[in-house]
């Protein structure tokens, strides 16, 4: 016998639904991590593969051009011989360090339930 399909009880999301548009702006491998790296200050892209020393420089490049064209980091060429540049976080980019910074929260109460043998994080006990 078929399971009966339950009503939706949560409502609707709003018209432009501001998670989508959050998650859009985050997704991609390295993305929380770049502006992670950068919520100290500016850094350089070779100071931010030292920081970050798993991603690759391809992706890397793609991910500051990424968040650039998005108004999430700010790209400064400095007037150095050679000539530098140097990535900072916008006004924007700063707002999304608190969501981040929660995900980091949630992680850590992840891991610490996983280590405990807690059977939430094992995916409960079969219903």
């Amino acid at each position: 016998m078929a399971l009966k399909i339950r009503k939706n009880q949560s409502p609707p999301p709003p018209n432009g639904c501001p998670l989508s548009h959050c998650m859009e702006i985050l997704k991609g491998a390295w993305t929380p991590n770049v502006i992670w790296h950068l919520s100290a200050g500016p850094r350089r892209f070779s100071e931010l593969r030292l920081d970050i020393p798993a991603v690759s420089a391809k992706v890397l490049t793609a991910r500051l051009k990424d968040l650039e064209r998005k108004g999430v980091v700010h790209r400064e060429v400095r007037p150095t011989s050679p000539p530098s540049v140097e990535y900072s976080l916008t006004d924007l980019g700063a707002e999304l360090l608190p969501a981040i910074s929660a995900i980091v929260e949630v992680s850590h109460k992840l891991k610490t339930r996983a280590h405990s043998g807690c059977p939430t994080a094992q995916g409960e006990a079969a219903e």
